[in-house]
């Protein structure tokens, strides 16, 4: 799914304009990249959980030649479904009764 087709099914379900709907889109991912780069949480409920975890910096070696080098500290992106979403996927179901 790209983000034209979540800008047409929220057009579709919604009602609204594509510009709007357009509009929505970006600006729920405007929010988030924003949170994210300075550092927050985002949960989003039956979802899952975006967080930006840090890495230190580690030796390494460059598989080519085997000369150890070091890997740079960075920031990773991490993602963990919660069980709702896992239970949707693999099952069809909520989980739910």
């Amino acid at each position: 799914m790209t983000k034209a087709d979540l800008v047409d099914l929220i057009y579709e379900r919604v009602g609204s304009s594509r510009k709007e709907a357009c509009e929505v889109v970006e600006a729920v991912f405007a929010i988030m990249r924003e949170g994210l780069r300075a550092g927050d949480r985002i949960k989003i409920s039956g979802f899952g959980t975006f967080v930006v975890n840090q890495k230190n910096a580690r030796r390494g070696r460059n598989p080519q030649t085997g000369t150890p080098i070091t890997i740079d500290s960075r920031r990773v992106l991490s993602f963990k479904p919660s069980q709702v979403l896992k239970d949707l996927v693999n099952n069809g179901t909520s989980g739910k009764s």
